[in-house]
């Protein structure tokens, strides 16, 4: 991550005020010279509308030229129709977008596009209107109840929209509107809602000796107005979130704009009822979730600094912050922070690159970091910042490997018998339990035993998943879905179809038959259909409200179960069979640490038990030991010998089109098209793992070369040997790939 955290030097200059550079959020590397309207004001970073082709498109007017376009004849040079009235780009965001396109070799337009994902705040304002009562009113001729129940409701002279006041009193939108034409409420424009302002100093909260010493370090870096790293490193449980919170604190009381990077938003109501506890009022959301009106409203409040703490997605490093004086990234080694589709990039590392074009401290908090930060903080690159032990004393989960060659399950069950028991102890004691299985559907595979037939997607090279709840077979990697057939697609015999191994429906299953009074919910992304539901879900679990909880990853993120005393993971060797992922050691170590570490967090020592075909293998041993270090060394040796990262490079390059052979073909043409290099080694091109995916052919090339070779240099001279790329064929060229399939 050594090249993250050098940039290079900026360019100026620009050209004659007659005319401006103008960058499109296009598939394109360069800006369009438009000639500059008479008397209006043009700034670095401002939307333009302009003539694009056959279009108008909304474009940003960019500080200097970008690429290699042509000159333009003054006589035949375009003039901007107009200038938005949105706020413009601040410089620092022209810089992030110019380093992104540079690293990852993605178009900057599509990197600007990224910083314009707020469709509506780029549209005008549409006015709502409400009502509110008329002081003094005659009351109407006809009164009913319902009409007194508005009246009453809207005395207090708010402003409500009709909908709201409807519903308030139990009454329709007619009633309303018949009081407004009686003359005792009039309409009136709503204004436009403004976010909370967080207060620094609103709860003091107590901190532990290693707490406190963190906060410090945290304080001093924002005080040195510097960009800096600190890697909070504490086990789960030992509080980083109230440490990270100080600096939170310390830097809205310097007036400046905090960003906090969450790997799963969407699920985090937790994380924002105790923001809410701690600073007075919640953070501005960014993610997913949320309506296009509430993203363009967040993306302006960004942009004028009225939003002063933004909790969100990856996404949200491309908001328009003002004057943004810290950025914190939780769980900074959760996978999720990888974009993997349009521009290939790496949130946790481009966070850090705009904390360096910004002058501002970051930190990155986890219980299991990343090994490249590890490695950057025992150089000396990161500030370290260690807490060793839990929160208010308690201790970390006693956990135990169930080796399932000894104790296997019965005979049909997926739960072995010291599994079975811990639960049985943990019910007796009206705690709750965890089982963990990553894995959605009921089974990954469903065959035909009379003539063997596996259900595979027609558009992928992957088999359909399972999903008893809903009928149905799918596809979890283009979406195809069918309903659960009742003969075999291939013999047509009528009830031969079984399912093969478990998804967690399949383990809630079981649970029914085994604890038929259990309190059980099951927490998987594709069993509840939105954000509202999930929350109340998770709220029910923190309230004692399920016995038993079933799920996929999404418990292993963040959440505070108070009554959580077991956890059990059904299948431990499931992240260890991906063999052509130089990552999946890390990730499974990972998330058994993070989720086993979800026990015993508030009262008496918790149990995590793990079921596993391998219990010699190193990640089960340091998870069993609670040994992370053991794990570190391990793990660090092997990537040093065999220099992948963070000691070598890699990029993955995938070629992919509708037929096996034009795939193929051009794939062994671009390697044998690679430009040579001594100290660069190519693999491939061989098919992918999965070979198809929505009906496309996948052949992937991966390159690997030391810490110290500049690679994007090396990948453009090679792009630029290869051929025109025609029909449809498309080359994917991903930096610091995570995915290897």
């Amino acid at each position: 991550m050594e090249d993250l955290l050098d940039l290079e030097g900026d360019e100026t200059g620009a050209r004659g005020a007659s005319h401006v550079p103008v960058l499109l959020p296009v598939a394109l590397d360069q800006t369009y010279d438009y000639r500059a309207p008479a008397h209006v004001d043009l700034e670095p970073g401002c939307f333009v509308l302009v003539p694009f082709g056959p279009q108008v498109r909304i474009g940003v007017v960019w500080d200097r030229p970008v690429g290699e376009g042509k000159p333009v004849d003054p006589r035949k040079m375009k003039t901007i129709t107009e200038r938005l009235d949105v706020p413009a780009l601040p410089v620092s965001s022209l810089r992030f977008a110019e380093w992104v396109a540079r690293y990852t070799l993605g178009p900057l337009g599509m990197v600007v596009r990224m910083m314009m994902s707020a469709q509506s705040a780029f549209e005008p304002v549409k006015p709502r209107f409400g009502v509110t009562s008329v002081p003094d009113a005659a009351l109407p001729s006809r009164m009913t109840p319902e009409r007194q129940r508005a009246l009453d409701i809207a005395a207090d002279g708010l402003i409500r929209s009709k909908s709201a006041l409807a519903e308030e009193a139990a009454c329709t939108t007619g009633v309303v509107d018949g009081l407004v034409k009686a003359g005792c409420l009039v309409e009136v424009a709503i204004p436009e809602k403004r976010f909370a302002v967080p207060l620094h100093g609103h709860a003091e909260v107590a901190l532990s000796p290693d707490q406190a010493a963190a906060a410090h370090a945290l304080r001093s870096a924002i005080d040195a107005d510097a960009f800096s790293v600190s890697l909070l490193d504490g086990v789960t449980g030992s509080g980083k979130t109230e440490v990270y919170y100080e600096a939170v604190a310390h830097a809205l009381s310097k007036g400046r704009q905090v960003l906090i990077l969450l790997p799963e938003i969407a699920l985090t109501s937790q994380f924002m009822n105790r923001f809410k506890a701690r600073f007075g009022a919640p953070p501005a959301e960014w993610h997913s979730a949320l309506s296009p009106a509430e993203r363009g409203r967040t993306w302006k409040a960004a942009a004028t600094g009225d939003a002063r703490c933004i909790v969100g997605a990856r996404s949200a490093l491309f908001l328009p912050f003002r004057d943004l004086g810290l950025i914190v990234i939780d769980e900074e080694h959760d996978p999720g922070f990888k974009q993997e589709d349009r521009v290939h990039y790496q949130g946790r590392d481009m966070a850090i690159v705009r904390a360096r074009i910004g002058d501002a401290p970051i930190v990155l908090a986890s219980a299991t970091p990343s090994i490249e930060s590890h490695v950057n903080a025992r150089t000396g690159r990161y500030r370290h910042l260690v807490l060793p032990g839990r929160y208010h004393g308690a201790e970390l989960p006693e956990i135990t490997a169930i080796d399932m060659r000894k104790t296997p399950p019965e005979r049909g069950k997926w739960l072995a018998p010291p599994m079975v028991e811990a639960v049985n102890e943990t019910l007796a004691k009206k705690q709750q339990t965890l089982l963990f299985l990553n894995r959605r559907g009921y089974a990954p595979l469903t065959l035909c035993r009379t003539c063997g037939h596996r259900i595979e997607c027609p558009q992928c090279s992957a088999w359909l998943v399972e999903h008893r709840f809903r009928g149905r077979l799918n596809c979890h990697h283009c979406g195809f879905s069918l309903p659960l057939p009742k003969r075999c697609p291939k013999c047509e015999e009528e009830d031969t179809l079984v399912a093969c191994g478990p998804g967690v429906e399949r383990i809630a299953e079981e649970v029914a038959e085994r604890w038929p009074e259990a309190r059980t919910l099951i927490l998987s992304s594709d069993l509840i259909p939105g954000l509202v539901e999930m929350r109340a879900i998770i709220k029910k679990i923190e309230e004692g409200e399920a016995d038993i909880i079933i799920g996929t990853q999404i418990v292993a993120k963040g959440h505070h179960f108070p009554d959580l005393a077991t956890v059990g993971v059904v299948d431990g060797d499931l992240g260890l069979a991906q063999g052509a992922d130089p990552r999946a050691g890390e990730r499974t170590f990972q998330l058994l640490h993070q989720v086993t570490g979800r026990a015993g967090r508030s009262f008496a020592r918790g149990r995590g038990f793990v079921q596993t075909h391998m219990p010699d293998h190193p990640v089960m041993q340091a998870i069993v030991a609670s040994d992370r270090e053991a794990f570190l060394n391990h793990e660090i040796l092997v990537r040093q010998s065999a220099m992948l990262p963070p000691y070598g490079r890699l990029v993955a390059l995938v070629v992919s089109a509708k037929h096996r052979d034009v795939a193929q073909g051009f794939a062994r043409e671009v390697a044998r098209r690679a430009p040579a290099a001594e100290r660069i080694e190519l693999l491939g091109p061989a098919e992918a793992p999965i070979a198809i995916i929505r009906g496309r052919y996948r052949w992937r090339l991966l390159l690997k070369a030391p810490r110290e070779i500049d690679v994007q240099a090396y990948i453009r001279e090679w792009l630029a040997l290869l051929p025109e790329i025609k029909g449809d064929i498309k080359l994917t060229v991903d930096i610091d790939p995570y995915s290897f399939l």
